[in-house]
């Protein structure tokens, strides 16, 4: 897996990788995104200075709460159950663990052929994960690209990253504090199914966003 860091994202905006204004849902450059991306990494960068975990600090920082181990399982069962209740039936709001969900975005859904900007219609609802996130903060928030093994690995690499940072600008767009966001690409590396199969290579076409509550 490669992270999104500051020379990545430049690599992006050169690939003219766009986000959508969240009143109008008007296609923009991805300045702002991509801004509060990179903000997202200095700022867990400052808690290197405080020592511990870097990110955590960074969100205990920003005046985000963290939850007691004996709370973790019940804020994330609502928190779950909240995401379900706003999300169509196309996007799988799964439980990994105790103190993770995982939500799964199919590409075929979410974005055109080929292209790193989120379809309009799609639009509603990532907005309203950013909404319900903003209603349970106490959690990371890794966005997390994915493609088939159709053609190049670098092209496919660079791709699921410039859908993670699409998914991730419309999130902080709309309210998630970027201290709690990272996004990355795995290309074809992470399959969940066959990619012999055009079955298997759209399950495989996908962006995950991953929530872990964060610890006291």
């Amino acid at each position: 897996m490669r992270f999104i860091i500051i020379a990545a994202i430049a690599a992006a905006i050169l690939a003219g990788c766009t986000t959508y204004e969240p009143t109008t849902g008007e296609r923009i450059p991805n300045r702002t995104g991509t801004g509060a991306i990179v903000g997202a990494v200095g700022g867990a960068g400052v808690g290197t200075l405080a020592g511990g975990n870097d990110r955590r600090n960074a969100i205990v920082g920003a005046g985000i709460g963290a939850i007691a181990g004996a709370l973790i399982g019940n804020y994330m069962d609502r928190q779950q159950a909240a995401l379900r209740a706003q999300l169509p039936p196309e996007v799988d709001v799964r439980r990994v663990s105790e103190d993770e969900l995982l939500l799964d975005f199919p590409a075929d859904i979410t974005f055109d052929f080929d292209r790193a900007d989120v379809k309009s219609t799609f639009l509603p609802t990532i907005r309203s994960v950013a909404r319900t996130l903003g209603e349970y903060q106490s959690t990371y928030v890794d966005v997390v690209g994915h493609a088939d093994s159709t053609g190049a690995d670098d092209y496919n690499l660079q791709l699921s990253e410039r859908r993670a940072m699409a998914v991730g600008s419309v999130l902080i767009n709309n309210g998630v504090q970027r201290e709690r966001l990272v996004a990355s690409g795995r290309g074809e590396s992470d399959p969940i199914a066959d990619n012999s199969t055009a079955a298997g290579r759209a399950e495989n076409r996908r962006v995950e966003i991953r929530l872990k509550a964060v610890r006291a």
